[in-house]
């Protein structure tokens, strides 16, 4: 089981199902617990900061897109493909950006039909701020591993990423 003395309760989990479900691989089982724990934690983390931001989670992806695009502009077009949102989705989000002063639309220069989108300074300013906040939520991260292990662990779940989207891409 664990190398350590300290089980988690992961650990106590895998020795009570040990006995009645022999044909399972416990390692496995332990990873892809450890895995799914701690998404949902990081999750539930994300979704406090951006509550406490006043965003939901597809406004803050967008104003994060924005934010990295060159010349903090998009198409609404391609901030729907990137959200894979229908084009109305899309428009519903933004209208409540454009509302809150986070984002401005403006004609496409060239495309009549399209619509460019930029992110405001106050919507730079918030999406820095969020990403600051829950970077320092995730330094729990740094607190638990060194800065080896965290080389270590990255590489590990590199390895286990290249894995998956070889077999995605394999269809």
């Amino acid at each position: 089981m664990a190398e350590t003395t300290e089980q988690d309760h992961i650990d106590r989990w895998l020795e009570e199902i040990a006995e009645q479900l022999p044909m399972l691989d416990l390692r496995v089982e332990g990873i892809v617990d450890r895995i799914g724990g701690i998404n949902r934690r990081i999750k539930r983390m994300l979704d406090e900061t951006l509550d406490e931001h006043g965003l939901s989670s597809g406004e803050w992806h967008a104003l994060g897109s924005l934010s990295r695009a060159p010349g903090g502009r998009r198409t609404a077009g391609q901030l729907a493909k990137r959200a894979e949102l229908s084009s109305a989705a899309m428009t519903n989000r933004l209208d409540r950006l454009e509302e809150a002063g986070l984002v401005r639309r403006h004609p496409d220069e060239h495309d009549r039909r399209a619509v460019q989108i930029e992110v405001t300074e106050a919507g730079r300013k918030l999406y820095e701020r969020t990403v600051d906040a829950q970077a320092a939520k995730e330094a729990i991260v740094a607190e638990a591993l060194t800065a080896e292990q965290q080389d270590q662990l990255n590489d590990l779940l590199r390895r286990v990423m290249r894995a998956f989207e070889r077999r995605e891409a394999e269809g």
